[in-house]
């Protein structure tokens, strides 16, 4: 036992200089997956990246994330189409949006 003990003490610790990085070792692993969820709902429904492509996209989904919300503050917590968590995909609506604002996307206007 005493041997264990020396070779634990002539251990090197190691180092990482990450105390300025993002930490997403926060990010919520449980919410997460149920936005991926969405993602992935959607990308089967239309296309991969097909957010990207809507047509006053901003507008468009601020207004599914408002829906969402509001459906979320009636008490029903499940998409009947779907079948994600309403709070997850209005985060996938405000991810969008977001997205868009740190890119300086524009939008697509619509073609009527």
């Amino acid at each position: 036992m005493e041997r264990l003990i020396d070779m634990q003490e002539d251990v090197v610790i190691g180092r990482k200089f990450d105390q300025e990085k993002p930490r997403y070792d926060l990010l919520p692993a449980n919410a997460l997956e149920e936005v991926v969820k969405v993602l992935t709902y959607g990308a089967s429904k239309y296309d991969d990246e097909n957010w990207r492509k809507v047509p006053e996209g901003r507008r468009r989904y601020f207004a599914a994330s408002q829906r969402h919300l509001w459906q979320y503050k009636r008490g029903e917590l499940i998409d009947a189409d779907s079948k994600c968590y309403h709070l997850a995909c209005a985060i996938t609506s405000l991810m969008f949006m977001l997205e868009k604002e740190l890119t300086n996307e524009p939008d697509i206007k619509d073609v009527k």
